[in-house]
């Protein structure tokens, strides 16, 4: 009696301390691994008609490993030239003219009659050279920081190279972790199947509809800034790509403050056009195309998809876009089998 009081605690206690120390094992991988399984799912389509002729699945999965790199190297090394030369160029054009506007706001607001009246109470205002040189420094430490994120190349090769290496074995052995993942969890099929389903079906709208959405937004972002004569249409397009993954924000983030900024300067009709262009083409391809590809898919709330994926960015970086929405699913889809025990077991009982 007194064996099976003290084991349990004790084999919790161990199965808390391993998985612990498992975490932190693994957690420098993470972000690789979580880009793998992305990738696998995306590719796994292609790896399936493969097999249809190959006979190996490890074959079918060096080709389908072959063909994503052909599929991803050349357009992300390109794009991420350009971008780096694009945030280069958008600081020494912050240099050159932004900084000469926020001047001038600046030295307007301290020599209004309205600041001479509050003054006195908040206080006094520090010089604009103070401003401008605070602004110039946080602008440069921005770019520095982006810049050595994108040319870290020894980093960002072996985060590569670990991504390939696991999903070829997510490709070529996939089915058999899924199968073994079922067979871990507490529960009975029905249950297991429900929590599969609720698993795919966020993998599939975020992964196919949100990358899907977020390219085409993107792109026609970019090329919206690129005609109205906006610098740096590149970084702006994939700023709008990422943004556009954040639901209620979306790409809005960047087009609109733009929109506000030509207005400001001066070019009236290229504001009050990208407005229209941002609402009626940009913003209605995440209103049609999401709801298409996604279908009622995920069944979350709007605002905890919000809050799942920023906090999954806080926690994981960028692989946080699908990460974040996949284990609250995956928590609410557990939540609702405990909920619903008792009224099994009651059921089983009558």
């Amino acid at each position: 009696m007194n064996t099976n009081r003290f084991s349990t605690p004790m084999l919790l206690f161990l199965i808390a301390l391993l998985g612990y120390l498992a975490y932190q094992i693994i957690s420098p991988f993470l972000a690789a691994i979580g880009w793998a399984v992305v990738l696998s799912i995306v590719f796994y389509p292609v790896y399936a008609y493969i097999c249809r002729y190959v006979r190996f699945r490890s074959v079918a999965s060096v080709a389908t490993i072959l063909m994503m790199l052909v599929v991803l190297i050349g357009p992300i090394a390109y794009l991420a030239s350009i971008l780096v030369i694009e945030t280069q160029n958008f600081i020494l054009s912050i240099d050159r003219e932004w900084f000469e506007s926020v001047k001038s706001y600046y030295e307007r607001i301290r020599s209004s009659q309205y600041f001479a009246r509050i003054g006195p109470v908040i206080g006094e205002l520090p010089p604009q050279e103070v401003l401008a040189e605070a602004l110039r420094n946080n602008a440069k430490i921005i770019v520095e920081n982006i810049s050595g994120q994108l040319t870290n190349l020894f980093s960002i090769l072996v985060n590569f190279l670990f991504m390939i290496f696991t999903a070829f074995f997510l490709l070529r052995d996939g089915p058999g972790f899924l199968t073994a993942a079922k067979d871990f969890m507490p529960f009975h099929e029905k249950q297991k199947e429900h929590i599969s389903t609720q698993v795919k079906d966020m993998i599939v709208s975020t992964v196919y509809g949100g990358a899907t959405v977020a390219v085409i937004q993107g792109l026609l972002g970019g090329l919206a800034f690129a005609v109205i004569g906006i610098s740096s249409p590149v970084m702006w397009g994939v700023a709008m790509a990422i943004m556009s993954f954040v639901p209620m924000i979306g790409t809005f983030a960047i087009w609109g403050p733009a929109s506000v900024y030509l207005v400001l300067n001066g070019s009236l009709l290229k504001g009050i056009g990208l407005v229209l262009y941002g609402t009626l083409v940009i913003s209605m391809v995440d209103n049609i195309l999401r709801p298409v590809i996604i279908g009622s898919r995920t069944k979350m709330p709007t605002i905890l998809i919000l809050f799942s994926v920023l906090g999954g960015i806080k926690l994981f970086g960028m692989i946080g876009f699908v990460m974040g929405p996949l284990i609250m699913a995956v928590f609410i889809s557990v939540f609702e089998i405990f909920r619903h025990i008792e009224d099994e077991e009651t059921d089983k009982g009558s």
